[in-house]
Formats: structure tokens, C-alpha cells, sequence
């Protein structure tokens, strides 16, 4: 935590805390605000969900007494409430963005037209935003960035999921002055394309999850768009289009992760890619041009190099989040964040034949599924970003399966605020 404790512990003793406002109260939400807490100096004040029970489970899981719990239905109530030392529930977003006494928002729905709007709100409230909603950030997260810099307030995608934890690494590797080859996650099962919601009923009913968030997950657009972010961050591309998606373990991926010309899968270096076989870990390859550094590693049982891995394997997705809010707070620093101009897109891909005057759906669902291609090629290619499909996504063409759908294939919904973010982000920023 990078003496975050110590602040956070300092805070407590005075009595001040970091007020948390989040939407989103499913499983991420619910497991995040038990964890706030177990911690010190910070507090779930605000809490919203269009499904109110959601709100009110969560704070009951976490120990809050009904008589301590208050539902509001304007910013005045909400503030009031808080400042009276309620905890708070809402089935209406715009009063987290709205209440003064919120310091930080935390978007975890996952849905990327409510991300940009609770985004843009918080942004334009001065207050902090954390993503537990990287389908948003890989829309519009350059421009997102953009606004929240001149605003004075942090922009940061969360801690805890793979782009967070994967950073983490590569800011501590980049710091110490390695040359980073490949950075990457783990995939726990290969890709299937042709996943939807409905079959993954009955993996979803025994993991307790979302049907269609599982589905995300299969048809592998999660990891495509986990990747985008961690391409926008760090500056390091996709080595083919969708990645090479290559098996392998921590014994051996410096091996599979290499050049093609020294036996590995590898066209370049400087690379984001996934790997089947170290679920659900994220890793950094290095090399160091130095001897007595090599010579080091190597006594220090890091390998024979000149390729090393460090990794993690393990990533704490929504129970690490409230760190993300901690550091925006103290530090004002992001965990993860677009670097400048967008470097990768996540663009959608028919994920089956479709047919002229249908209407698209979503991801995670039954006829798209994202692929991670540079944003040059996707530029020229005018490819979609799958986060600016929604339901009134009409097919304008005929499409086969498999291919990557363009802007002139679709009408899209012009009244959609992450489509009209996207459109200024790329006048802006290309």
C-alpha cells in the first residue's frame, strides 16, 4: 500500500475520512464496500444501485444496522444524511455525483454509456473518479483523462483488476530502469467466440455471477479490452491483431514470449499479450543490458535470462479498489491511466452472420465480441469501438461472421453520451 496505512490509520485518529460515493452495488460493488469497512480512514457513505435492495444487502453484509441506513431521493437529502452520519442508499446515479460531501465516485457497473456519464458528472463536480469500468476507459478514457486534468481531480482506472495490478508491476520495473519487453495476464480458459449468455447459465448459477459478464469473459472481449487499457497506459501495442493468446506457465514463458528468431511467438518486443496457463496472475518480461545486473538476477534464482519474468499471481479485482480512491486522495495520482493519445482499440467483431435492420446488443452478449487492434489500423480501418454499441446499434449491412464492423456498417445512437465523447475525443486527440 505504499504507506497508505500509516495515512489512512493518521486520518482515522483525527477523525476525518475519504468519502466514498459508488455506484453499483452487484457482485464487485457488494464485496467492495465490505471491504471499506475492515479499513481505516475511508468510508462507504453513498451508495447507489438502480436495484435499491442491492444497496441495502451490501450494507447489511457489511454489518450496518437498518436504523443507520437512509434511502434518498435528492443531493439535499443525501448531504444532510451523510453529515448526520448515515449511511446512504439511492437508486439515483446523479445524486452520488451531486453531493458535496462525496470526495471520491467509483463506477462499478460496467456498463460503458453509464461509465462515461458518471465519469463526465464527477469530472465536472471536481471530484475523483475510479473505473472499475475499463470498457468505458478504453471509449473515451484519453479524453476522460484530458478533462479530469483540467479539472484538478484524478482519473484512474482501479486497482485490483489486471490493468491496475499489471501497472503496478511495470511502474516498478520501468522505475528501475529495465528494458520492459511484454506485459501481460493471465486467461483461465481459452476463447470461445461464439459465447453468450446463455451459455454460460449454469457456470454463472455456481459461481454466484452474471451470466453475461461470464460471457465477456469466454468470448474473450474482457481480456481484449483489459489489454486496450494496458496499451493506452503504457504505450506498448498488440503484437498481431486479438494478440497471440499463446499457452504457457511461469516456468516457461520467458521461452514463449520471445522473438520468433529465439523460439518464441513473438513479431516484436514492446508488446501487451495474454497467455492461457497463469490465471489469474499478471506479469512483466524485462532485460537488463548491464552484466552485473544480469549476473545478479541470476543469483538471485531470476533465471539464465537475458529475458526475466516477475509476476503476480493473484489480482483481489473490487477488494483492492478502494485503494485506487486512497491514492487519488493523498498522492493525486492515478493507478492506471491513459498515457496521452489513444494506442489500441478494442473494436467490435460480428459474433455471428448478421443481417441488415437488426439491432445490436452489447458486450458480453449475442452479436458482438471485441478484438484489441492498434488504433492506427483501426483508424484506418474505421472500425467501431464495441464500447459505443448499444441496443439502438442499427445493422445498416449485411455482416458476415467474423468480421470487424466499421462505423459505415451501423447507425448509431447519437443520443448516447459516450458517442458524442468520441467523437470529440477524436477531434481532439486523434
Amino acid at each position: 500500500m505504499l504507506n497508505l496505512n500509516y495515512h489512512l490509520r493518521k486520518m482515522e485518529e483525527e477523525g476525518k475520512y475519504i468519502k466514498i460515493g459508488l455506484v453499483g452495488a452487484g457482485q464487485m460493488g457488494r464485496g467492495m464496500v465490505s471491504q471499506m469497512f475492515l479499513m481505516k480512514g475511508i468510508r462507504a457513505c453513498l451508495v447507489s444501485d438502480i436495484a435499491l435492495e442491492n444497496v441495502i444487502n451490501a450494507y447489511r453484509l457489511a454489518g450496518v444496522k437498518d436504523e443507520d441506513i437512509k434511502v434518498v431521493e435528492s443531493v439535499k437529502e443525501a448531504q444532510e444524511a451523510i453529515e448526520s452520519g448515515y449511511y446512504v442508499a439511492t437508486a439515483d446515479s446523479t445524486i452520488v455525483t451531486g453531493t458535496p460531501a462525496v470526495d471520491v465516485v467509483i463506477d462499478a457497473t460496467g456498463v460503458p454509456e453509464v461509465g462515461a456519464r458518471l465519469a463526465y458528472d464527477s469530472i465536472m463536480n471536481r471530484k475523483h473518479i475510479v473505473m472499475l469500468n475499463v470498457e468505458t476507459d478504453v471509449t473515451v478514457g484519453p479524453l476522460l483523462k484530458k478533462m479530469a486534468d483540467s479539472a484538478g481531480v484524478v482519473y484512474t482506472v482501479s486497482a485490483g483488476d489486471e490493468p491496475g495490478a499489471v501497472k503496478e508491476l511495470y511502474d516498478f520495473v520501468d522505475g528501475l530502469g529495465f528494458e520492459v519487453l511484454v506485459v501481460g495476464k493471465g486467461k483461465n480458459n481459452p476463447v470461445n467466440r461464439h459465447a453468450t449468455p446463455d451459455s454460460q447459465v449454469e457456470r454463472a448459477k455456481i459461481e454466484g455471477a452474471n451470466p453475461k459478464m461470464l460471457a465477456s469473459f469466454v468470448d474473450g472481449t474482457k481480456t481484449m479490452v483489459e489489454m486496450t487499457a494496458v496499451s493506452n497506459a503504457t504505450g506498448f501495442l498488440p503484437d498481431i491483431p486479438g494478440m497471440h493468446g499463446a499457452s504457457g506457465n511461469w516456468d516457461n514463458l520467458t521461452e514463449v514470449l520471445r522473438l520468433k528468431e529465439e523460439g518464441g511467438v513473438l513479431n516484436n518486443y514492446h508488446v501487451v499479450e495474454y497467455v492461457n496457463g497463469v490465471a489469474p496472475g499478471v506479469f512483466v518480461i524485462v532485460r537488463a543490458p548491464l552484466k552485473a545486473i544480469n549476473d545478479e538476477l541470476k543469483y538471485l534464482k531470476m533465471g539464465d535470462g537475458p529475458n526475466y519474468l516477475l509476476y503476480r499471481p493473484y489480482h483481489l479485482t473490487s477488494i483492492e479498489t478502494p485503494i485506487s480512491a486512497v491514492r487519488a486522495c493523498v498522492y493525486h495520482e492515478p493507478t492506471i491511466a491513459p498515457a496521452g493519445k489513444p494506442y489500441s482499440d478494442t473494436v467490435a467483431v460480428a459474433k455471428r452472420d448478421l443481417k441488415a435492420g437488426e439491432y445490436l446488443d452489447g458486450i458480453g452478449m449475442y452479436t458482438i465480441y471485441g478484438m484489441i487492434e492498434t488504433h492506427e489500423k483501426a483508424k484506418e480501418m474505421n472500425a467501431l469501438p464495441i464500447g459505443l454499441v448499444n441496443k439502438k446499434t442499427m445493422v445498416l449491412r449485411d455482416i458476415k461472421e467474423g468480421e470487424v464492423i466499421t462505423y459505415e456498417d451501423v447507425e448509431l445512437d447519437d443520443q448516447s453520451i459516450i458517442t458524442q465523447l468520441r467523437k470529440l475525443q477524436d477531434q481532439l486527440i486523434g
